[in-house]
């Protein structure tokens, strides 16, 4: 849902409660349309974050950290100058609009008390965040600059008057008596929802908001006007006021929506009515938001750089099967070469016959049992021993052709094996320390450049990076079973981890992940095997298919050839079995998952 003004008035009232009268030690500016800024109280300190991005404009408290430039923008500095080191004197929202006013108590350029605002409209592509100078309400600056051929209403550019966004010509639900409310409703459309012309006729009131406020009426969210009666209308009403005089007490109790996989799905200002397959979260605005923008950025960052290193990754196989095409078909000219050595033993044997000028001969082939003639293009300018010696030439270029092509086709189909397994832990990678230690691993094969980490030898500093441990299951026989994350963690687990005894799982000639079933010495019951079979599977290319070919074999039979690819090994010994991909197979070992 959109960040509307009922979400917006239980912020404004929980940043006056935690931020008036804080000081603002500092400004960032993280980004092109985002400001953090840094408020202190004795012995608390607070991070507002100020966002106006078309999508993700809002205004909450975060616990997130955002880095800092080296070189901050122009906005940034002017906001510096005018309002660190000063205090903040109270938040204030008109009405329910969703423009926030952060009025600050300063002094101006000759040292005299004055009073600038941070004005913080939060409307979809139109959002802006205004510095503006009180009380004569000109604008110094706006993190987002516009004239009039933008904007006919107003423009926002340094020393023009700050003119509020124009109003919508909806009422105040703060000011709406029963009676009004009631009028509201039934000038609307009969075949319009309830929610529909709530948001229509209110403001500060989104669809999604409405709609869980007909619902907590004891109505179908959908109700429409023409299925209403005294009975619903008063209802909706009493609903409405409740979540109105909640509101006022402060006691409103925001709710974050997510999927199990904790993908975020939603978030209002209010308790709302639940449904099976979602897990909700009630807390502070500020903290709802923060935790909704977080979780989504996060996200959003995840995919952003997922199709990033992805289509790396596939430019690259498309570079290595381009090659192979090209090494095949140097192979297949190549299988000329005993041709060329027949048409050389042959000029050779007949020398007698060949004549300087000639274009052709006809030759009887005397490897042929039938005696079958052949006819051999000379070359005119050539003499008999020169065509011999040319084909014989021919023939041992084209031999070592066909060996050098082998060999490169080889290697050419390991290198596609690696980079297909890499794509595949890629579209399975869950968090951006998965990504980074792919892309750490694309660094180490030469495919992409990457700055030196922190903590290298060409730097004096460290720097900590998160350690991703293999996931890890527990069978229902009470086996633990680990599974790699990427090539490096499979070589570690599978050659460094893994003790001899263990049973090694992986799909058969299917990138996927090394599955090891880590077994004491004991023996392993057959269900525990199909379990970490069908954990193999899911963990692989082939997680969309059924009946997927595993094999498995001791860790003691598994061996990485010198100079092999990351998670590239040989194995014998093997037995081989199909099963259906199961993400739900074991019960995760840890909180983690």
């Amino acid at each position: 849902m959109p960040f509307d003004g009922l979400f917006m008035y239980a912020v404004c009232q929980e940043l006056n409660e935690k931020l008036q009268q804080g000081r603002i030690e500092k400004i960032y500016q993280p980004g092109r349309e985002e400001l953090v800024l840094v408020v202190s109280r004795p012995g608390e300190r607070y991070r507002l974050l100020l966002h106006a991005g078309a999508e993700n404009a809002r205004v909450h408290l975060t616990e997130e950290t955002r880095p800092n430039p080296t070189a901050p923008p122009v906005f940034c500095m002017l906001l510096r100058k005018h309002l660190e080191g000063y205090k903040i004197s109270g938040f204030r929202q008109r009405g329910l609009d969703r423009v926030l006013d952060i009025a600050v108590d300063c002094r101006d350029e000759l040292g005299r008390p004055a009073v600038k605002s941070l004005v913080c409209e939060v409307m979809g592509r139109h959002s802006n965040i205004i510095l503006v100078s009180r009380p004569d309400n000109i604008i110094l600056d706006g993190i987002k600059r516009y004239t009039h051929a933008v904007s006919r209403h107003r423009e926002v550019l340094p020393g023009q008057p700050y003119i509020p966004p124009p109003a919508q010509g909806k009422i105040n639900p703060f000011s709406v008596t029963e009676e009004d409310f009631r009028e509201l409703l039934l000038a609307g459309r009969l075949d319009d929802s309830l929610a529909a012309i709530m948001h229509q006729k209110l403001d500060g009131l989104s669809t999604a908001t409405c709609r869980e406020i007909v619902n907590l009426g004891g109505l179908e969210p959908d109700t429409v006007l023409n299925y209403c009666g005294e009975h619903e209308l008063r209802s909706l009403w009493r609903s409405l006021q409740g979540v109105l005089e909640a509101a006022r007490a402060g006691s409103l109790r925001a709710t974050l929506v997510c999927r199990p996989d904790g993908e975020p799905v939603d978030f209002f200002p209010l308790a709302v009515a639940q449904q099976e397959g979602l897990h909700y979260i009630t807390g502070g605005a500020n903290e709802t938001a923060d935790e909704f923008f977080s979780r989504k950025e996060a996200r959003e960052t995840l995919r952003r750089q997922r199709k990033m290193l992805l289509d790396r990754v596939k430019k690259e196989c498309r570079r290595v099967r381009k090659k192979l095409q090209i090494q095949k078909n140097s192979l297949h000219e190549s299988g000329k070469a005993e041709q060329y050595r027949l048409y050389g033993e042959l000029i050779t044997a007949n020398l007698h016959r060949l004549r300087r000028g000639m274009r052709e001969i006809e030759l009887q082939n005397y490897h042929d049992p039938q005696g079958q003639t052949v006819v051999i293009p000379l070359r005119p300018e050539l003499s008999g021993p020169e065509n011999a010696q040319l084909y014989f030439k021919k023939y041992n270029k084209a031999k070592n052709t066909a060996e050098a092509a082998r060999k490169m086709i080889a290697t050419g189909e390991e290198e596609l094996q690696y980079l297909e397994s890499v794509a595949t832990a890629l579209e399975m990678a869950s968090g951006i320390a998965e990504l980074q230690e792919i892309k750490q691993e694309l660094a180490s094969q030469g495919y992409i450049n990457e700055p030196p980490v922190l903590g290298s030898p060409k730097h004096g500093k460290s720097r900590r990076r998160e350690h991703l441990e293999p996931l890890s299951y527990i069978s229902s026989d009470g086996f633990t079973v680990l599974v790699g994350r990427n090539n490096r963690q499979n070589d570690a687990l599978t050659l460094k981890t893994a003790d001899d005894s263990d049973i090694w799982l992986h799909t058969c000639k299917i990138p996927g992940a090394h599955v090891i079933i880590r077994t004491g010495g004991r023996q392993v019951p057959e269900r525990t095997l199909l379990e970490a079979a069908s954990l193999a599977a899911y963990y692989s290319r082939a997680r969309d298919s059924a009946n997927v070919p595993v094999d498995y074999t001791l860790c003691k039979h598994v061996k990485k050839p010198s100079g092999a690819r990351p998670g590239f090994v040989i194995y014998e010994q093997q037995k081989t079995i199909f099963v259906n991909p199961r993400p739900d197979a074991m019960r995760p070992a840890g909180p983690e998952h």
